[in-house]
């Protein structure tokens, strides 16, 4: 069997890396993807889904040092479900609503543009493109 998520998307806030006993880097980041979509007689409506991501090694080490709050990523990995559930992570928010939250194991994250924090995402600021990079994804 096989899976496979891509999801593209802006990161809710900068990376958190640690390393594990043996050296291995983690690092972990969230991602929030929203979907605009127009209803009925032109009324305009966002749904937002959040994902938790992890990333390994090599891999977490340069996703710490370039991402930050606000990044455009592409991540490509597989969902990683909650130990006690199942399914996706469920909390609580602020205004006692539930929410869910699912997590991702990257296989590979893509840096797709400026973002909207200090610009350290892999490419300068004369390089980087100025529209909305998650406009011009191909699917």
């Amino acid at each position: 069997m096989y899976q496979k998520l891509i999801v593209a998307g802006y990161l809710g806030g900068d990376p958190e890396m640690r390393y594990l006993p043996d050296g291995t880097a983690v690092t972990n980041f969230s991602v929030a993807s929203t979907r605009r979509f127009t209803v009925g007689e032109g009324e305009q409506h966002e749904e937002t889904t959040w994902f938790r991501v992890e990333t390994w090694r090599r891999q977490a080490e340069t996703c710490h040092q370039f991402l930050t709050k606000g990044s455009p990523v592409l991540v490509e990995g597989r969902l990683k479900p909650d130990k006690n559930t199942g399914g996706p992570r469920t909390y609580q928010r602020q205004d006692g609503s539930i929410g869910a939250s699912y997590e991702l194991v990257a296989e590979t994250v893509r840096f797709l543009g400026r973002s909207s924090g200090n610009g350290h995402n892999g490419q300068s600021d004369e390089t980087a493109p100025t529209a909305d990079p998650l406009e011009n994804l191909p699917f």
